[in-house]
């Protein structure tokens, strides 16, 4: 029997939607068969083919960019069209809002299976003013003219998608247990001092991340070692004494760092559903994050973590012992094992290629 022919677009191809196409196409090259078109980002792993498994096929699209150009836009939407009239899919899956809306059109809903994963929507980016977030939101209702289903990684990402169009699912986004495991395998338990308790976070430094916030929560606590895992634009806000910035680095260096730490905070103004936050639930990690789409999907105060705001982090952090650590790390990991990972995330995505 002949597979079908999937073709993933992506031009976000980075940090946590890198991770989630690595783990959703892992698990499905075998009932498919897999082509990906890419754009490189900063955050692009230099040997990122090696995450895949060999069977998958990428082609590069030169005209994807970050932010709207229309010269570059018409020349991507071309690329793309030709790249799709070459592939032939019998389903194209888009990743992130600009794959989003050029592939819908690039592509045929009505002859080919269209599925779009915005993984976190621009118009819900506060970094935007009204008017921006108004004309984004505007540019994905027009995107629902084409007949696609929208999928929502979390649920609040659902719910948004829902206003849009009520073609859309929710399919949880998970990280594979499996493969966290061989990459953990000889790291050693962590002894927690709880009064010496290390804080770290990872991601790009943008203002999405929230650099300031984390600034003002280690000004807060001077005696505690903070560390942000990664790089970015806003390296700057970062400026308190007790922060060490480390640069980019390699997935089981990442994961090593955050098994070294006792805390797992995002100060993030939104998301889609973080891949970090999942791997740092599954390590047993007090996981602190900030009240948003996505964030609040997951963690749910003193049950497997904590929701901070700008008036209760000093308390939350302040107040931590080892039974309300133990209990809810504990509860983390038990969440992720039942419900965020890749086994049950991708049962559900073959279902809907099938479907």
């Amino acid at each position: 029997m002949k597979r079908k022919k999937i073709l993933h677009i992506v031009e976000a191809f980075g940090g946590g939607i890198f991770s989630f196409l690595v783990d959703l196409i892992n698990k499905t090259d075998n009932e498919f068969e897999i082509i990906v078109a890419y754009s490189k980002r900063d955050q692009t792993p230099e040997n990122f083919k090696s995450y895949f498994s060999s069977k998958v096929e990428f082609i590069e699209i030169k005209n994807f960019t970050r932010s709207i150009s229309f010269t570059k836009d018409m020349k991507a939407f071309f690329e793309v069209k030709k790249i799709i009239k070459k592939v032939n899919p019998d389903i194209i899956h888009l990743h992130s809002s600009k794959a989003g809306f050029i592939g819908r059109f690039a592509g045929n809903g009505k002859k080919t299976k269209l599925m779009y994963n915005p993984h976190g929507f621009s118009f819900l980016m506060k970094n935007n003013s009204r008017i921006k977030r108004l004309i984004y939101w505007l540019i994905e209702k027009l995107g629902t003219i084409r007949k696609c289903t929208i999928i929502g990684c979390s649920e609040g990402e659902y719910k948004e998608a829902l206003k849009l169009s009520k073609n859309s699912i929710c399919i949880d986004n998970g990280i594979n247990i499996e493969n966290l495991e061989k990459e953990i395998s000889n790291f050693k338990e962590k002894e927690i001092d709880f009064k010496n308790l290390k804080i770290c976070t990872s991601g790009r430094i943008s203002y999405q991340k929230n650099p300031k916030f984390f600034n003002k929560i280690a000004e807060s606590f001077p005696n505690l070692q903070f560390t942000w895992i990664g790089d970015g634009e806003l390296k700057q806000e970062l400026k308190s004494k007790n922060i060490t910035v480390t640069g980019w680095k390699t997935r089981k260096e990442v994961l090593s760092i955050v098994k070294n730490n006792d805390i797992f905070i995002l100060t993030s103004l939104w998301e889609g559903l973080p891949i970090s936050l999942l791997e740092a639930m599954y390590l047993e990690k007090m996981c602190i994050v900030t009240d948003c789409i996505g964030n609040r999907d997951v963690i749910k105060n003193n049950e497997n973590g904590f929701i901070i705001e700008e008036n209760n982090y000093k308390e939350i952090i302040g107040k931590l012992n080892k039974e309300i650590y133990i209990k809810n790390s504990k509860q983390a990991k038990a969440d992720i094992l039942e419900k965020f990972n890749t086994e049950r995330m991708s049962a559900e995505y073959k279902k809907e290629y099938i479907r």
